[in-house]
């Protein structure tokens, strides 16, 4: 080898240190618990597009993945008519160790005149924020530097809690936006909390926030009359 070729396999090396992987193609692991190094950052997925919970179910289903224990709860995900009562998302996590969830949704959508009882909207709202609330207590009395078992309930703590379409509620005005942070003021500082829905930007959140994305509708088939699919949307 000469010394051009030692100075060109050094600088690929080199290279290739900076590359995801190092250059290695990813094959998949089997999962072991284990404990996220960094997590502890409050996100925000809200916008007018398709795919807020959806991103959040992905991340989720990356961090299970890695052998970290994802709780997602669930506000206003009760449904309508054009959506069947199986959901594709709810068997594919309870084929998922380590992933779990809980819909305390109200059939129907707030405001819409859908024949759903706006009472009930509110008090499954409220059912929401106070669950959200045991599951941060159980979060912070847990050793989150630890691996947890993906077969233990949410109450023995979680590295992930994602908490689906609460800025929904919180626009719609079933909980306060005052309620909303609190839950961030009570996060322990290695819990990674997700928070998604609504369409109006969460003012009120974004200074408290480390990661904030707009997902914003340029085209979506429902305007044409388009109902929702299995496999796509449920």
């Amino acid at each position: 080898m000469t010394d051009d070729d030692t100075e060109t396999s050094t600088d690929r090396v080199e290279a290739l240190e900076n590359t995801p992987g190092r250059g290695q193609t990813p094959h998949a692991q089997p999962i072991e618990p284990s404990a996220p190094e960094e997590f502890g950052l409050v996100q925000i997925w809200w916008g007018d597009g398709k795919g807020k919970t959806t991103a959040t179910m992905g991340m989720g289903l990356r961090a299970v993945g890695h052998g970290y224990r994802v709780h997602m709860l669930q506000f206003m995900k009760g449904g309508a008519s054009s959506v069947d009562a199986v959901r594709g998302e709810y068997n594919a996590i309870a084929a998922l160790p380590g992933y779990s969830y809980e819909n305390l949704g109200h059939y129907g959508w707030h405001g819409m005149a859908d024949g759903s009882d706006e009472a009930d909207h509110a008090a499954q709202a409220q059912a929401g924020l106070e669950r959200a609330h045991e599951l941060l207590e159980a979060a912070t009395a847990a050793d989150l530097e630890a691996p947890l078992s993906p077969d233990g309930d949410p109450e023995d703590g979680v590295h992930m809690l994602i908490l689906d379409e609460i800025l929904y509620a919180a626009d719609r005005e079933l909980i306060a936006p005052a309620d909303v942070l609190e839950l961030v003021d009570a996060k322990p500082p290695n819990l990674e909390l997700v928070l998604s829905g609504s369409h109006e930007r969460p003012d009120y959140l974004l200074e408290r926030a480390d990661l904030v994305t707009r997902v914003e509708k340029e085209r979506h088939p429902i305007d044409d009359g388009q109902r929702a699919r299995m496999g796509a949307e449920f």
